[in-house]
């Protein structure tokens, strides 16, 4: 179907009249009476404008405050502001909960600017997602404070990464009494320089945290352990501040605001800020909904009606930008994209563009939901349902500010979630706000916080963050791999790196690629499971309208490389999963049906790619690929089908897998209405028989390493989950099914089998509860954490070695220096002075000179295990050099080699020894070369003795204890977990 141009508004619809520009209501009555739109209109319904409800908090104001807000012609505060205020003064926890635009700043500045005002050494540090909310709030500060006298006015400063390095000195050496700054800043800069930033730390006496319902998922499992490594540091100074967060409306805030702080949490969610009139409508396409979404937007701009349009791929957000560029005629340029990936300035310049009016409308991702100011909007358009009814208000509300009338347009894809609305609209309405979901739990993301905590303070047996059995654990295996350092006492855990912080990526559980074209410039960045699906090589990756190839992709650079190139079709990939049931956390029935809840190690593997033409989505190709499979531990849930229920549907000659592949489809796409997500952020499998179960199996997980927490709460509404996905089924009007109910667009087998009608049976047997499980369908977990049950701060578990029959401890002396023989790679012209065996069989110490290594071979072959320091890369090549001898079948223990790969690093062999044994190497190697030249024998020998018992006491120490001791870089003393396997 042709797209509109700008002259045509709505189609067939009657001329506006001349004076309507602007008028929202003239544009949905133009809109209602348009012949090819208006029957496409399922539901309109208007909210008609509130009034303001007013309140005065308990204690009057101080007196700068209350002059500061009559200068602002303030009189009274909104009953949200009043309450939160009194609860943020009382010194009081608190989450604040109301729509877009109902004035939540004051809800925490004034509180802010009265401690300011009382103390002026308190501190404040204000949280914001985004780098453009920081410049909004430093400007509202300006504004708010700017009727007060020079000298009493609070100083407020922006520390972030746009920040320059002159100015961040200034703000770290003089910092402001408002500090406002991003997660990033506060972890990678604030929290690790603590030391620097202690009159921040010690007056800290409130922390504002905006936008708190962005830290859900894998951001916000990052944000708890940001928030607790906070208040560590906090108390470090003596402080303990307030938090005030500031949310949009869901249905949890003082559950999410209490997991990510760990603290007592009062909320105040009723707002009493005015609203003006809105129009909400709820559009059903016939054509696509992008081509909707052009035609509302080139009919708003004819109308000058200020416009959002809110896509859910970026990928859709530049095409339709393409599309009104080439339709809107004198209005393309005033028209852009705006997401996530763009440059820092090129979102800035638009941001600006359109809060002065140049640009008329904007195509968003997400990346606009939140509160920046783009100035008053008339005109919000959803291209298809985005995933939760929080969402959809977030960004509906960002249009009618200042009481205009406004309008939202909702027009459905083919998604199981926007159909489900369409049919049922007034669930919509009536339905409360998804809650947020976190799990700081997430063994992945804990790991490493609790290494940037330690590297920050040292973390001590007993404290709060590390009792849970979970950190516990997580502490246990970091110290096994060498990351985590315990003093030689056992009670404190220090980290073995300085400044681990700059491998956390706050907003993924994986690390980012960066995209650049191939003349060198960056376009952007994509997280790593992203890369993999859409920067394979042959994808088209479209920004800010150009097309681009992919030409490589490279992992190990985290790289991707492109060239611009104008094609007709996209691309979308193809692949394979395979799971693995690692533990079971939780079990229950359904209607006699077996689901569970555990952990899983998932196995994705990209084959190939399919190439679609963009109009009409025909497949042309599918490439296949050879890229290298993602492996990664989640959390998940299953649905074990009974027996009987699968020996039925074969009865009736039912396709199985189509049945439970549907199954698996469908309740992806309908668990966003039960948990706050995006059905993208959720993977599933469904497989016929699983090895571990011995039973068909459709599997829902985690889509981030780890898992967020999202099947948790949907096996907690299990019932519920099974229940809508049979409505959703049988409730849609296809035959053999649609995205609408169980086709889902990133199936990597492309949607086959799928078998509409076996799963609508399959469903309503399983809802029936006739035919439930009557066997054991508990899975054989293939993997045991030896950890699990670890006892809290005790640190790795230790594995009690048995020491072998019979064990020697070698070390060489040489006759010339490596400077002598051309370098250390020339060991084998070193030749020996003398090599000296400790036999443990013989409790003594053998002694070899160079025309004996042969005695001295032939009893390193009677050994069960040859220990020794350096004895691969040093004493096996010197000995080979000054007489034929293959060490390659000797069992040999290297303890640097053992000490270096878990350290990273390279320790001495008198350090260990020192802080370990409390001994010492009586001299050195030139020591020896020097007595060697002079003939002095005896003084070499009992100097490589010397060396060979230090050997084998740090061995038969390490054995024992499971652990040597070292000084590390700060000068603590730390034990190195070892196993000399």
């Amino acid at each position: 179907m042709p797209l509109p141009d700008a002259n045509t508004p709505f189609p067939d619809a009657p001329e506006p009249r001349l004076d309507a520009a602007g008028d929202v209501a003239a544009y949905v009555a133009a809109l209602l009476a348009s012949k090819r739109l208006g029957n496409q209109v399922v539901c309109h319904r208007v909210f008609p404008a509130a009034q303001a409800a007013y309140a005065d908090p308990v204690r009057p104001f101080s007196r700068p405050v209350a002059a500061m807000l009559a200068g602002r012609g303030i009189s009274r505060l909104y009953t949200h502001q009043a309450a939160a205020v009194d609860l943020a003064r009382a010194g009081r926890h608190v989450a604040v909960a109301t729509p877009t635009a109902s004035g939540k700043t004051m809800t925490y500045l004034l509180p802010v600017l009265e401690e300011i005002a009382q103390n002026p050494d308190s501190r404040a540090i204000f949280l914001y997602p985004l780098k453009a909310l920081a410049q909004d709030q430093l400007k509202a500060i300006n504004e708010l404070t700017a009727a007060l006298p020079a000298s009493s006015r609070p100083t407020a400063a922006i520390f972030d990464g746009d920040t320059t390095p002159h100015f961040r000195r200034k703000i770290r050496d003089n910092p402001p009494q408002i500090l406002i700054t991003n997660p990033e800043m506060l972890h990678l800069s604030l929290l690790p320089g603590h030391e620097a930033w202690s009159t921040v730390f010690a007056g800290l006496t409130h922390v504002v945290v905006d936008e708190m319902h962005t830290y859900r998922g894998v951001m916000g499992s990052h944000m708890a352990h940001v928030f607790r490594r906070l208040l560590r540091v906090c108390a470090r100074f003596g402080a303990r501040p307030a938090f005030v967060f500031s949310s949009a409306t869901i249905g949890n805030p003082g559950e999410l605001a209490a997991s990510l702080t760990g603290l007592p949490v009062e909320t105040v969610t009723a707002s009493g800020a005015p609203t003006g009139s809105r129009h909400f409508l709820f559009i059903n396409p016939e054509q696509s909904p992008s081509t909707t979404a052009v035609m509302l937007l080139a009919a708003a701009l004819k109308r000058g009606l200020r416009t959002i349009v809110y896509t859910q791929s970026r990928r859709m957000t530049e095409l339709i930008s393409l599309w009104i560029s080439e339709r809107a005629g004198p209005y393309a340029s005033r028209v852009s994209a705006y997401r996530s990936g763009f440059l820092p300035e090129e979102r800035r310049a638009i941001e600006a563009s359109m809060a002065s009016g140049e640009l008329l409308g904007v195509v968003s991702t997400s990346a606009l939901e939140l509160g920046i100011d783009i100035g008053g909007l008339d005109l919000c358009v959803l291209c298809g349902y985005p995933g939760s009814v929080m969402s959809a208000w977030q960004r509906g509300g960002r249009v009618g500010r200042a009481l205009r009338e406004s309008a939202v347009a909702l027009i459905a894809g083919e998604d199981a979630l926007d159909q489900y609305f369409m049919r049922h609209p007034a669930d919509f309405f009536e339905r409360p706000p998804e809650s947020a979901v976190i799990n700081p739990d997430n063994p992945v993301i804990a790991a490493k916080h609790l290494e940037c905590a330690a590297a920050e303070l040292p973390l001590t047996v007993g404290e709060p963050l590390i009792t849970p059995p979970a950190m516990a654990r997580e502490v246990a295996r970091l110290e096994g791999k060498g990351l985590l350092l315990r003093d030689r006492e056992g009670t404190r855990v220090f980290a073995a790196r300085k400044r681990p912080h700059r491998d956390v990526n706050l907003r993924g559980s994986g690390g980012q690629f960066t995209i650049e074209t191939t003349s060198g410039a960056v376009i952007g960045q994509i997280d790593e499971q992203r890369a993999y699906r859409e920067t394979h090589p042959g994808a088209v990756y479209i920004h800010r309208g150009v097309s681009y190839m992919v030409e490589s992709l490279d992992i190990a650079e985290r790289r991707v490389r492109v060239a611009p190139g104008k094609v007709d079709y996209h691309t979308r990939a193809r692949g394979q999963k395979m799971t693995e049931i690692l533990e079971v956390s939780g079990e229950k029935t359904v209607h006699g049906v077996p689901v569970f809840l555990g952990r899983l190690k998932v196995t994705e593997t990209v084959t190939g790619y399919e190439r679609r033409a963009n109009r009409g989505g025909q497949l042309l190709s599918i490439v296949p690929l050879d890229l290298p499979p993602m492996v990664f531990e989640t959390e998940g849930l299953w649905w074990v089908i009974p027996k009987d229920v699968q020996d039925e549907l074969d009865r009736r000659l039912f396709h199985f897998m189509g049945a439970i592949h549907a199954m698996e489809h469908a309740m992806i796409g309908i668990l966003p209405l039960l948990v706050l997500t995006d059905r993208n952020d959720l993977g599933g499998i469904s497989i016929p028989l699983h090895p571990q179960v011995g039973r068909a199996c459709v599997f829902i997980y985690d889509g981030a390493p780890g898992g967020v927490g999202l099947s948790r709460m949907a096996f907690a509404k299990a019932e519920e989950a099974l229940s809508r996905t049979l409505a959703t089924v049988a409730g849609c009007p296809c035959e053999t099914g649609c995205p609408s109910c169980v086709h889902s667009p990133k199936c990597g087998s492309g949607n086959r089998p799928i078998d509409k009608v076996a799963c609508r049976f399959l469903l309503e047997l399983l809802v029936s509860g006739k035919m439930p499980e009557k066997g054991d369908c508990r899975p054989e977990c293939n993997e045991q954490q030896h950890t699990n049950n670890q006892k809290p701060g005790s640190g790795p578990a230790l594995i009690k070695q048995a020491p072998p029959e019979r064990y020697g401890v070698l070390d060489v002396e040489t006759r010339r220096s490596a400077a002598e023989v051309g370098g250390w790679g020339n060991a084998y012209k070193m030749g020996i002075s003398v090599a000296v065996l400790y036999d443990s069989s013989l409790d003594d110490f053998l002694v070899y000179r160079q025309e004996e290594l042969p005695a001295l071979y032939e009893a390193l072959a009677q050994c069960n295990l040859v220990v020794g320091f350096n004895i691969n890369r040093f004493d096996y090549k010197v000995l080979a050099g000054a007489s034929p001898f293959d060490h390659h079948t000797l069992p040999t223990l290297d303890i640097l080699e053992k000490v270096h790969a878990r350290l990273g690093y390279r320790l001495s062999l008198d350090g260990l020894a020192k802080a370990t044994l409390g001994a010492r190497k009586s001299a050195s190697g030139l020591e020896a070369l020097a007595w060697w030249k002079e003939g002095r024998m005896d003084e070499i020998i009992t100097y490589c003795k010397q060396d060979v018992a230090v050997t084998r006491d740090l061995y038969i120490f390490g054995r024992d204890n499971g652990y040597l001791l070292f000084s590390n870089k700060a000068g603590k003393t730390v034990r190195l977990p070892v196993e000399w396997a």
